[in-house]
């Protein structure tokens, strides 16, 4: 992207959306975007955004917040999964502005190369397109970029680059993988010669830079938005020249040399309903089922009749187009000549639907081919997935259109996942167009506050075969006062289901709780039998690498006398089904383990606290701590019959074993345990070995060697700021916390 481009200063922030008739181009009409980038597996095709709202600018530079991410398996109905990630809030201070990032899907995993503003290149990782995001070069490397001009980096800096910044991703089969950057000119680098390549390899999300790989790439008159393809055994470099048109060459090597074969993207002032209005490009392309597609940025919403236009700055809001800098993202097929791309031909359609639409599946509530007057928000919250949400202004023309909808024999009942503070809220269910045949309304039960979803279950009918065109239309006194969380179709209504018991069996009390067997989730509202801060099974490494509770993300150890509950951090729970033999007094007894003095926890039945705070004691033995375990106790009273218990982490950084009630007050303990080692505990520093350092959001920052100096010392020495660090043994199941202040 050309950083340098002045942009006037805005009166009106993009509220709803333009239309174009029913055109399928721009993907997203409801706010804007910039500099995607493109990559597909068998199943999905993903296109990655800059966020391109209005925003404040200073010193005429860009301030690209986030990013954006869309995904489709019919190339008509595209899901948003909102800004997936933010800048300067998952990492803290870095990066600063994700200019035009780079995707791409390698074995189920998620890679993206961003840079930071114009200043260095890094790169995230996750297992879902939603996340949460790591870094995997901080992780592998200890430091956060593959190259900066102003310091830490793999490769020392930038190579003489005059813009660090636009990079491209590429993977090969074998988990070979390249990184491209570079742009502007300089004395040293002229356009032409900006660009440079990198190597890296991956395993299992972990990558390893290959800093002397690094290679210079010659492109005639390339500028910015390098973009690395490959078809059959050529590759294909793409870039925007001077000219804003995205040109290309050829080579047999990914490295070059790539010969120039000419222009595949025109100018996007050619493309329809922008009205002549031009700028620079950047540009994607990626195979799926068979055929390829181009991604590009476009004009068309700041050129749109309708215009968005809810003022959000001081000043007078015209109707008139906002023409500033914004930028849109449209997507359109590209066919070849052989082994030349062809010319790309702009279209208001966007491509053909490859496939029917299946209803009977759950879907985030932006997945459409259209969109009118709505707009969304993400939920972000540090370590977990963003949560995407649709928030329509009800009371103008709202609506969401799907294509190519096959409900084959009928449907019967929508749920549809929101929450609602307004009165008289609804949506109805069209065919054909906004106003065709009625199928259906749900009004939705109100809620609590923005963040309470409940389920809305609403009857269905006519809906069977092929619907062309299937319209969700958003009624209401009030805008954006319901927020569309997920919606399904389904045969026949799915009634809630509740959790149950692990193994479907409820505890028995008296007796021992093994807390690795919390219950069942259920379906629907209430339904949770469990709560974690993020989604990674931060034990499965104890288990072979596969998690005790798959795709649950409860952080479960395996020890040599069973499985423990690890991790466990402030706010998270465990609930368990258990059945209470007579009502009266009972002794509570709790097998844990702290490295922390603040570690705790409480218990409650039926919502209701049993105990009060817990407080774990804090190990004795050094930096074992996590293997010292103590037991505590707390007097409680039980009603008779099957309840809920609920286990809540109300102290950071504690591990528990089972909990074990015993009938009446201050009853003697049946398992006693003084300081009680759980396995093979003792960690002898007589030779080197490697530990993975954590920090207390559960992110895995770097490795450290630990011999005979305490860990404190070794963080210290590696570059490690003070704080509390959690080390988990690479070569077995070793962890402990250390605080590197004392």
């Amino acid at each position: 992207m050309d950083y340098k481009k002045v942009w006037k200063k805005a009166s009106c922030l993009l509220a709803g959306l333009a239309t174009f008739g029913l055109a399928d181009n721009p993907i997203s009409t409801y706010h804007y975007l910039a500099d995607p980038s493109a990559a597909a597996d068998d199943s999905t095709f993903y296109i990655l955004t800059d966020v391109d709202d209005y925003s404040p600018q200073q010193n005429y530079n860009y301030d690209i917040v986030g990013l954006n991410a869309f995904t489709s398996q019919d190339m008509k109905n595209w899901t948003d999964h909102g800004m997936i990630f933010r800048s300067k809030r998952e990492f803290g201070d870095y990066p600063n502005n994700t200019w035009a990032s780079g995707i791409a899907v390698h074995k189920g995993r998620i890679y993206i190369v961003y840079p930071n503003g114009a200043s260095g290149v890094g790169m995230l990782t996750a297992t879902s397109i939603d996340g949460p995001y790591t870094d995997p070069v901080k992780e592998t490397h200890g430091v956060n970029y593959i190259a900066a001009s102003y310091g830490s980096s793999v490769i020392g800096g930038c190579d003489g680059i005059a813009h660090c910044f636009d990079p491209g991703i590429f993977i090969e089969d074998d988990g070979t993988g390249y990184v491209i950057f570079g742009g502007g000119e300089n004395g040293q680098r002229p356009y032409g010669n900006n660009l440079d390549i990198i190597k890296f390899t991956e395993n299992n999300g972990k990558i390893t830079i290959d800093k002397n790989s690094l290679t210079r790439v010659s492109a005639q008159n390339s500028f910015e938005a390098p973009y690395i393809h490959k078809k059959g055994s050529k590759y294909y470099l793409s870039f925007n020249t001077p000219p804003q048109v995205i040109d290309y060459g050829m080579a047999d090597k990914i490295t070059g040399p790539y010969t120039f074969v000419g222009t595949v993207i025109p100018g996007i002032s050619s493309v329809p309903d922008a009205h002549n209005e031009g700028g620079n490009n950047h540009q994607g392309f990626a195979e799926f089922q068979g055929k390829w597609y181009a991604v590009y940025h476009d004009r068309r919403l700041v050129t749109a009749d309708e215009h968005p236009g809810s003022c959000t700055q001081s000043g007078q809001c015209t109707n008139s187009p906002n023409k500033e800098n914004h930028r849109s993202v449209s997507i359109d097929e590209l066919t070849w000549n052989g082994d030349k791309m062809n010319k790309l031909t702009f279209t208001r359609e966007g491509p053909k639907q490859i496939k029917n639409f299946d209803p009977y599946r759950t879907y985030k509530a932006l997945t459409s081919s259209k969109q009118r007057n709505v707009r969304s928000r993400t939920d972000w919250t540090k370590g977990k997935p963003v949560v995407h949400v649709l928030t329509p202004l009800a009371t103008k023309e709202s609506w969401i259109r799907v294509s190519g909808v096959d409900f084959g024999n009928g449907a019967q009942n929508l749920r549809i996942k929101a929450a609602n503070v307004g009165d008289g809220n609804k949506i109805e269910i069209h065919k054909g167009s906004v106003s065709g045949s009625l199928a259906g309304t749900c009004e939705l039960e109100k809620t609590g506050n923005w963040n309470t979803y409940t389920d809305n279950d609403c009857e269905m009918t006519g809906l069977s075969g092929v619907v062309d065109q299937l319209f969700f239309v958003f009624k209401g006194s009030k805008d954006s006062t319901m927020g569309i969380l997920e919606w399904e179709f389904q045969g026949t209504k799915r009634e809630p289901e509740p959790q149950q018991p692990f193994g479907g069996k409820a505890w028995a009390i008296p007796g021992k709780i093994e807390l690795e067997n919390f219950d069942e989730p259920g379906y629907g509202a209430g339904s949770d039998s469990y709560s974690d801060n993020d989604t990674d099974d931060h034990g499965a490494e104890s288990n072979g690498g596969k998690s005790y509770r798959e795709g649950t993300g409860v952080d479960i150890y395996k020890k040599a006398t069973g499985y423990v509950v690890g991790y466990n951090q402030t706010g998270e729970w465990l609930e368990y089904t258990v059945e209470v033999a007579a009502a009266g007094d009972y002794t509570m007894y709790a097998a844990v383990a702290s490295a922390n003095a603040t570690s705790s926890f409480k218990l409650s039945i039926d919502g209701d606290d049993i105990t009060e705070e817990i407080a774990v004691p804090q190990a004795t033995s050094g930096e074992e701590n996590y293997d010292e375990y103590n037991k505590v106790k707390a007097n409680v009273t039980l009603a008779a019959g099957k309840h809920i218990l609920r286990f809540t982490v109300t102290g950071d950084w504690m591990d528990i074993d089972y909990i074990n009630f015993l009938q009446g007050k201050d009853a003697e303990d049946t398992e006693p345990i003084g300081p009680l080692a759980i396995g093979d505990v003792r960690f002898q520093n007589r030779a080197s070995q490697a530990f993975r350092v954590y920090g207390l959001s559960g992110k895995m920052l770097g490795t450290v060697e630990l011999t005979g100096t305490d860990a404190s010392s070794a963080l210290k020495a590696a570059g490690y700021t003070r704080g509390v660090y959690m080390l988990k043994q690479v070569q077995g199941a070793k962890r402990f916390m250390v605080n590197t202040a004392k």
